[in-house]
């Protein structure tokens, strides 16, 4: 594995941290924006591209998303820190007995729980991961642990495609394709979409499932492959001293408060989201709900509890801060019609049969400046909309398109592995020869499935 070895070297000396990346990347769109974007005469478009900056870091409902991300990331990580999940983990590294079974052993439950939920699964991911690592260190287990950390992240090049995708869940939502074309496009007629597209045109869809199962398997060997031939070692990884493992005496009253609060959670749960759940549309403050009930429930008293969410914060405060940097960068992308035309230009040379390899694309490009999936959507979704429309070509097609990009270039994008580098103690560059090869698998099974959708 040359090559590998290559990249792990070249990633690991120049490539940037995530904080320095977002700052480039914001310094790059403003000069894009400057250069090339659409801006009144009478003001300076430097000026014009600050203040659009400005707005967009505030954003009142990016913020909302932010903090909706947070705790889907917290009480993920806090959820997979409860007594149960920990007996889980523990069981299951003691199935690991060598590189190939580590990296494995990490990649495919990532991948399946990423399907379900990308929060969970990236936490998990991480989690595993990192378990792994203690596990090989504690019993002299060679291991490649940056292989092992880049499949613990692995999940998030299929979220997007899977239950909690943006997008797809979206546009199944009764009069959003409706409303989101109105507010931004005056070229559509709104009387030829849909009111919805359900999720089985989409995520459910026997295409995008054969996708799904091609990447997982895929994915799963090389990760298997990578680790036969890739360096090895057994991992240095710090001990971390814990409270979890120690809860003091509560007393069963705080027990029973615990239980009594948390089954009060599931309950308007069962009774606010149910049948949302039944339709499967899911959304943030859905997962969050559920997660907050099962966190208590299974910690068993809030004493554990909140130190579980002491230790959790800590692993994703790194999103906290590049949050409003990404925004900041949406608002001018969006403010000075750089994605416009963007979008525009690729669009303008399809065709009816490379419209959705064009949309990939460009979702990919975009996926690096705004890495948020719902974010995405808002931005670029309208022009999707309309060069489906004009093209006719379907419209559950190019939105899996654009979902497909955008989890792509997660493989390039730092952004989300963050909570992963606090947990596994890795870097950014370890990662990335790993991603990147996980990223060229996923690319040819992501261009053929849209052949065949």
């Amino acid at each position: 594995m040359t090559l590998v070895r290559l990249l792990e070297r070249v990633f690991g000396k120049y490539l940037p941290s995530p904080m320095v990346l977002a700052v480039l990347l914001t310094l790059g769109t403003i000069v894009l924006a400057v250069l090339f974007g659409d801006f009144e005469e009478s003001t300076s478009p430097l000026l014009q591209t600050l203040l659009l900056w400005e707005q967009g870091i505030w954003n009142e409902g990016l913020l909302v998303f932010a903090y909706q991300m947070m705790l889907l990331l917290l009480l993920g990580h806090v959820l997979v820190l409860s007594p149960p999940m920990e007996r889980f983990i523990s069981n299951w590294t003691l199935l690991v007995k060598d590189a190939s079974s580590a990296a494995v052993l990490v990649a495919l439950p990532t991948l399946l729980l990423s399907f379900f939920n990308w929060g969970v699964g990236l936490i998990f991911g991480a989690l595993l991961a990192r378990k792994v690592g203690e596990h090989a260190r504690d019993r002299n287990i060679p291991i490649n642990y940056p292989l092992v950390g880049a499949c613990g992240y692995v999940g998030l090049m299929i979220w997007h495609g899977g239950i909690s995708g943006s997008a797809p869940l979206k546009v199944a939502e009764q009069g959003h394709l409706k409303a989101l074309v109105s507010k931004n496009l005056s070229t559509v007629s709104t009387e030829v979409l849909p009111s919805a597209i359900p999720t089985v045109e989409t995520i459910f869809s026997l295409p995008n499932l054969l996708v799904f199962f091609l990447v997982t398997i895929a994915v799963t060997l090389m990760a298997f492959f990578l680790g036969k031939r890739g360096t090895v070692q057994v991992p240095q990884i710090p001990v971390v001293e814990t409270e979890l493992q120690e809860t003091p005496n509560t007393g069963r009253k705080a027990s029973y408060l615990a239980f009594i609060f948390g089954g009060l959670l599931l309950i308007t749960f069962c009774a606010q989201y149910l049948p949302k759940l039944v339709e499967l549309s899911v959304t943030p403050n859905m997962l969050n709900f559920l997660m907050l009930g099962l966190a208590i429930l299974l910690h068993g008293n809030f004493k554990r509890f909140l130190n579980a969410v002491a230790q959790a914060i800590g692993d994703v405060s790194g999103i906290l801060i590049q949050f409003p940097l990404y925004f900041g960068i949406m608002g001018i992308m969006t403010g000075c019609g750089l994605i416009d035309r963007l979008s525009l230009i690729l669009t303008t040379i399809a065709s009816e049969t490379t419209l959705p390899v064009f949309t990939f694309f460009s979702a990919a490009l975009v996926n690096l400046f705004v890495p948020s999936g719902g974010g995405q959507w808002a931005v670029q979704g309208p022009l999707v909309i309309e060069s489906s429309l004009s093209m006719g070509v379907p419209l559950p097609k190019t939105i899996i398109a654009l979902a497909y990009g955008d989890q792509w270039t997660n493989m390039l994008q730092p952004f989300w592995a963050l909570p992963l580098l606090a947990i596994t103690r890795l870097k950014a560059g370890q990662l990335l020869p790993y991603t990147l090869v996980f990223m060229i698998i996923g690319g040819l099974i992501f261009l053929g499935g849209l052949f065949l959708f």
